[in-house]
C-alpha cells in the first residue's frame, strides 16, 4: 500500500511549494505530521470542484493542509468552516489559508467538535461538502451530525478508514483505532441515508452521498 501511494503521489501529484510550506510550518510547531497525503489532497480539490460545492466544514484543521486542498476545489466562490479543538493549530491553519488567497472565505470555531456541530444545527447552517479527519472515537457521532447539516446530495468525505491497511490485513501491525474503524466502515456502508464507497487512496478516503 505504501509503495502504490508513492506512486501514485510521484506520477499524479506535482511538486507544490505552498503545500510544502505548510508541512514544513506544521512541523515548526510541534504538530504531529498528520496531513492527509498528497493525492489525497488532490482528490479533495477534485471532488469539490467536480460537486460543485460552494459551502464546505471540515472536522479537524491541524494546520490548514486539508483547507486549501478543499478551498482550491471551490475557489474564489465558496466558503469553508473549519472545526479545530486547538486555539494554536486554528491559528495557524489561518494563517496558511491566508497565504493560499482564501483569508475572507473561512470561518474556524474552536473547541470540542461536537459542540461546534451541534451549535451549527441550531443555527440552522446546512453544507454541500464535508471532510471527516479528527478523533477517531468520535467519527460515528460526527458523522450522524454532518448528515443533519447536510444539503441533499450533499458529499461527505471520512479520511483514515483503513487504519493504515490494518483494516483489511491481519498481517499489518493493527492501530488501536483498527476495531472502531472495521465497525465504522460497515456502519456507513449500511447506511440507509448515505450511497457509499471506500477508496484506497493516501490512508483510505471513503466518499458518501446523502441521499
Amino acid at each position: 500500500m505504501k509503495k502504490i501511494n508513492q506512486y501514485v503521489d510521484s506520477v499524479f501529484d506535482p511538486q507544490d511549494s505552498l503545500l510544502e510550506e505548510v508541512i514544513t510550518s506544521i512541523k515548526e510547531n510541534g504538530m504531529p505530521n498528520i496531513s492527509v497525503s498528497p493525492s489525497s489532497g488532490k482528490f479533495l480539490t477534485m471532488l469539490v470542484s467536480i460537486s460543485g460545492a460552494k459551502n464546505a466544514l471540515e472536522i479537524g484543521a491541524l494546520g490548514g493542509y486539508s483547507g486549501i486542498c478543499i478551498a482550491r476545489g471551490f475557489g474564489q466562490n465558496g466558503s469553508l468552516t473549519s472545526l479545530e479543538l486547538e486555539e494554536k493549530y486554528a491559528k495557524l491553519a489561518e494563517n496558511n489559508l491566508t497565504k493560499a488567497g482564501f483569508k475572507d472565505q473561512i470561518t474556524y470555531l474552536t473547541g470540542p467538535a461536537l459542540e461546534s456541530l451541534q451549535k451549527l444545527e441550531a443555527e440552522n447552517k446546512r453544507f454541500d461538502f464535508f471532510f471527516i479527519d479528527a478523533d477517531k472515537g468520535n467519527y460515528s457521532n460526527y458523522l450522524e451530525q454532518c448528515i443533519k447539516l447536510a444539503e441533499p446530495n450533499a458529499v461527505i468525505a471520512i479520511d483514515n478508514v483503513l487504519a493504515r491497511g490494518s483494516v483489511a490485513d491481519d498481517e499489518v501491525e493493527p492501530k488501536g483505532y483498527t476495531t472502531l474503524m472495521k465497525e465504522f466502515n460497515q456502519s456507513v456502508a449500511n447506511h440507509p441515508q448515505l450511497e457509499s464507497i471506500l477508496v484506497p487512496i493516501g490512508d483510505g478516503i471513503t466518499i458518501a452521498q446523502v441521499k
